[in-house]
């Protein structure tokens, strides 16, 4: 059975009314793997309003908060890998090895950004005025897209992503 894959705004999966599909097939056999909504402009404008609607209760979880979010992420991709890497493999008509090369490039990456939550130090510099000091504060900054090759479907957008997040 060929899967059909929706937009996710705003915390939910969603397929607009006559939406436009594009499909995608294995360029080993052929085999249709999978129906895509294509996105408007209008819905990339409701995803860019729901993200900037989210960023103010994201920013303000404390850093280490935003690293345990991302933890758990980390282990939902581990204990989805194979198939994940399955799925890659398919798409991209990679050897196994690869496909789960990507996933797991993903996997160490976001565990990396992860632990950053932790080290998020800021800098501390003399003021001008006696007995104060200036520091800075790092915290995402906003909505941001990214836009990624083809070749590493998993690991590319997550080097983005979760930098982001963090």
């Amino acid at each position: 059975m060929v899967e059909e894959f929706g937009l996710f705004i705003g915390g939910h999966w969603t397929i607009p009314e006559h939406a436009h599909r594009f499909h995608t097939r294995s360029p080993s056999t052929g085999e249709e793997l999978g129906h895509f909504v294509a996105a408007t402009a209008a819905d990339v404008g409701r995803a860019v309003t729901a993200a900037r609607e989210a960023l103010p209760a994201w920013r303000a979880l404390p850093a280490p908060r935003r690293g345990e979010i991302l933890l758990a992420a980390a282990r939902i991709f581990r204990e989805r890998k194979e198939a994940l890497g399955r799925r890659v493999t398919q798409e991209m008509g990679k050897v196994i090895a690869e496909g789960l090369g990507d996933v797991q490039e993903a996997i160490d990456f976001v565990e990396y950004m992860a632990g950053e939550g932790r080290r998020m130090a800021g800098e501390t510099v003399p003021s001008e005025l006696p007995g104060k000091f200036c520091m800075t504060v790092r915290q995402p900054k906003g909505v941001v897209a990214a836009i990624t090759p083809w070749n590493f479907p998993t690991a590319i957008p997550n080097w983005k992503i979760a930098a982001a997040l963090i």
